[in-house]
């Protein structure tokens, strides 16, 4: 397919673009409505979308459908939210019941306790719980959290590692240095941003060296499959590195398991891999779908939120923790619905089979048509690698670290990330822009051979407009 050379054809002159345009009318004056109210029309950076987004009236199991009565299997999944599908029925139940409760106490309740209970029962490092409303919250938490107990301001993070867009986290411009503070994004004091050095994925020689040269680290926060669920993989044994050389340092280690919690495992990325951290972060999975999340880790770091007695009587926590939604009562009752059903079921394990079915088949199509594109990853999710170079490049090189992180994530063009979404959603696929997708233990066979038969019909386009060389 790569062999004849055609003029790439913009985007504003696809065919994918006319199709999606006469397929979405309703979404187009949804749109023109939204651009009055909301910045670019949207309410997520990553739902934005040329020449308009998918505007979707009502979802069930692996499936939705936009306003105008278009039908999707759906890869999004509530940004990965609901390994259950939607409106799962054990979700929707306990939902529906509590709602004829209460939605919000401003009390303590015993759902939330239970709530508490499983995530401690589940989750190697939870000794103990805090919950908020979001993954980036809990990520805010977690790193004050380790700057309190250590008494130190140092954090260091990874290139391409995503923790939330608070201050500490959301640089902007990549480090000219490995190990040295991002440039401050507008709106973030550069004062900030110089307490947080980023390092290279994978480069655990460098992590050593860092560690050893300083003294002033509270913290080493990463998402525990590498960047994004695994669009940039971490390689064998880096996990278990980190954990080594953070303990010898007193360094706390954090895995944001925001996505991983519940995903990889039972017990998240830290059980499945069989290394625990000192605190992590979940969230999505953790709340069944609905807004929560949590800090979980040590009891002595946590120790920071308690209150304290002592002869001057009753002493405020070190780190006052407030939160109008914290431990929200429907919240509890769709994630202790969601946590009974992953432990006691093989949901986990349908999902990682699903998305494994969709990783060999797109390779399998990719290999027949001679296109040196790869589908990877691990999991319940996919990646598909716009492999811009001659040679072909391999899952098993892309796991091993043999594909630099810049060239898996953020290298390919935009306008061509843009005709891959479009593509899938003219063919009834709503995959996500890295390019891919997250699976849920809903998604089936059907599932499955529609998102192939939909790549296979985008690779088509994609050929004959120019974009696959």
């Amino acid at each position: 397919m790569q062999a004849i050379a055609r003029k790439k054809v913009p985007l504003s002159e696809s065919q994918i673009l006319r199709a999606y345009t006469e397929k979405t009318p309703t979404s187009a004056r949804l749109y023109a409505r939204a651009e009055r109210v909301f910045p670019s029309g949207v309410t997520h950076i990553a739902r934005y979308l040329e020449p308009h987004p998918l505007f979707v009236s009502r979802a069930a199991g692996s499936r939705k459908w936009d306003v105008d009565g278009n039908e999707y299997t759906d890869y999004f999944g509530g940004h990965g939210a609901l390994i259950l599908g939607h409106n799962h029925p054990a979700v929707v139940e306990a939902v529906t019941a509590q709602l004829a409760r209460g939605t919000h106490y401003g009390a303590s309740h015993e759902l939330e306790i239970e709530w508490a209970e499983l995530i401690q029962q589940m989750v190697p490092c939870a000794e103990r719980v805090r919950f908020t409303s979001s993954g980036t919250e809990a990520t805010m938490m977690a790193l004050r959290l380790a700057r309190a107990f250590t008494g130190k301001p140092m954090l260091v993070r990874f290139a391409g590692h995503f923790h939330g867009w608070h201050d500490h986290v959301a640089a902007s411009s990549p480090t000219s240095q490995p190990g040295e503070p991002q440039q401050a994004a507008p709106g973030i004091l550069q004062e900030i941003a110089d307490r947080t050095l980023v390092c290279p994925p994978n480069d655990i020689d460098f992590v050593r060296r860092l560690c050893e040269s300083r003294q002033d680290i509270a913290a080493l926060i990463l998402e525990p499959t590498g960047a994004t669920f695994g669009h940039a993989p971490l390689v064998p044994g880096f996990l278990a590195a980190m954990r080594e050389i953070t303990a010898r340092h007193g360094i706390v280690l954090i895995f944001d398991e925001v996505v991983t919690g519940f995903r990889c495992s039972t017990g998240g990325a830290q059980l499945h891999y069989h290394v625990t951290p000192d605190l992590a972060t979940v969230a999505k999975i953790v709340a069944g779908g609905y807004p929560g999340a949590a800090v979980v880790g040590r009891a002595e770091i946590l120790g920071a939120l308690e209150h304290h007695h002592s002869g001057a009587g009753l002493l405020l926590p070190a780190i006052p923790h407030q939160g109008t939604f914290n431990g929200n009562p429907i919240s509890a009752a769709a994630g202790v619905a969601t946590l009974r059903l992953l432990r006691s079921t093989d949901i986990i394990e349908r999902a990682n089979r699903a998305a494994a079915a969709i990783r060999d088949q797109i390779n399998g199509l990719l290999r027949r048509q001679g296109v040196n594109w790869c589908a990877y990853g691990e999991f319940s999710a996919f990646h598909i690698f716009c492999n811009s170079d001659p040679e072909p490049v391999s899952p098993e090189a892309i796991h091993a670290g043999r594909v630099h992180w810049s060239k898996l994530k953020g290298a390919t063009a935009p306008e061509l990330l843009e005709k891959i979404r479009l593509g899938f959603l003219t063919s009834g696929v709503d995959a996500v822009g890295w390019p891919g997708g997250i699976v849920s233990g809903v998604h089936n066979a059907q599932d499955i051979d529609r998102t192939v038969s939909a790549f296979e019909k985008l690779l088509a386009v994609l050929a004959e407009e120019g974009d696959l060389g």
